[in-house]
């Protein structure tokens, strides 16, 4: 992939591709005489800001101006970014899943009085606006953090889709809920529990995790819908133990939320298998009961490459490819300058070795785990 129509880049690494360095001739395309060597800033997720760009540029050329090179960065972005949007469309699957996103409408919907922090609106209408820009068809729409138990603004959106293009997942309380509140759920398209205790920074022993788990179960169990759960990587290990004793399926959150800052790049390549919780979650892919989103990247890594994130991929897609499932978290609460386009083009690369394996993470995989094709 090339930082531009004309130019090649040195170097590159396949899959993830975040911060690269490219050496091309029309970096400085308003000035008399290009340079012959001038350095661009390759940021095809879109991540990096005009400031964090300044800090990219290659060290040792100081008659570099980092100003000139961040501004046309960013013109870039805006030049290609429609003509972009459209080549992604066209290559999406049809009929495409976006598995995890949120809608956000504290006018409407009062956020929760113990919320960790408050969100900007964001609304039904906006997400359908993003989701058709980025070509995705069908939502699955997750209660997020901010509204607890209340999931009047999740289902409000759910019904204005429809159960043809839309699912939810929600938040209860296993105590409390009713089950014909459930099986009216149910027909408006929700099909999964979520257990959210990485946005709370909530910390469970095994003994509190399966009680809660089993609790969650017995609810889904007879509907059978998943329990999605947000829990950081290393507590994988105890739902690896926990999840035969619960006949039901489950959906690991966001790469299986792996703390990566102890990654020490030294040039050496990233071992997946080094990180606490990893090995579980590769067992429990193996099982079949268990699927993982490929989501929220800009979370999770440090790494301008992403090669952290980019070797956990890989592994994922070689290991189960049929318990693989994408998605946007849109509106990337507290990140919300990220452009997920390029994010979901280097999805779509990783897919490329493989016929039908784009098919199966952007659409099969979610709709089995939901449901849609049973329905």
């Amino acid at each position: 992939m090339s930082p531009c129509w004309s130019c090649s880049p040195v170097s590159i690494s396949p899959g993830f591709h975040f911060g690269l360095f490219f050496f091309c001739t029309c970096a400085y395309p308003f000035t008399i005489g290009n340079p012959p060597l001038s350095p661009f800033v390759y940021d095809p997720f879109g991540m990096l800001t005009a400031a964090q760009a300044k800090t990219n540029i290659l060290r040792g050329h100081p008659s570099i101006s980092f100003d000139i090179i961040s501004t046309h960065v960013e013109q870039r972005r805006l030049t290609h970014g429609s003509s972009a949007s459209v080549l992604l469309k066209q290559r999406l699957p049809p009929k495409s899943w976006d598995s995890h996103m949120h809608v956000v409408e504290p006018e409407r919907f009062p956020i929760s009085p113990t919320a960790v922090y408050k969100p900007t609106p964001h609304t039904f209408t906006e997400a359908l606006a993003f989701e058709s820009e980025l070509g995705v068809e069908n939502l699955v729409f997750v209660q997020p953090s901010v509204y607890g138990t209340d999931n009047s603004c999740l289902l409000d959106a759910l019904r204005a889709l429809g159960p043809s293009r839309g699912r939810g997942v929600v938040v209860v309380d296993p105590a409390t809920v009713k089950p014909e509140t459930l099986n009216e759920w149910h027909a408006l398209g929700v099909r999964g529990l979520r257990i959210n205790l990485q946005s709370v920074g909530k910390v469970m022993d095994k003994f509190e995790l399966e009680g809660t788990l089993l609790r969650h179960a017995e609810l889904a169990r007879p509907r059978n819908w998943i329990i999605e759960i947000y829990l950081p990587l290393d507590m994988v290990p105890m739902v690896e133990s926990i999840l035969p004793r619960l006949d039901v399926r489950i959906c690991i959150d966001h790469f299986g939320s792996p703390d990566l800052t102890s990654w020490d790049d030294d040039g050496s390549t990233f071992n997946p298998y080094s990180l606490q919780g990893f090995s579980s979650l590769i067992s429990l892919l193996r099982a079949g009961r268990t699927y993982v989103k490929m989501s929220a990247p800009y979370r999770l890594s440090k790494d301008e490459q992403m090669r952290d994130l980019q070797a956990m991929a890989r592994e994922f897609l070689s290991v189960a490819p049929k318990r693989v499932i994408y998605a946007t978290d849109w509106p990337h609460t507290r990140f919300s300058s990220v452009d997920i386009g390029p994010f979901t083009e280097c999805c779509l690369e990783l897919c490329a070795t493989k016929p039908g394996l784009a098919e199966r993470l952007f659409r099969r995989n979610t709709e089995e785990m939901l449901g849609v094709d049973s329905d």
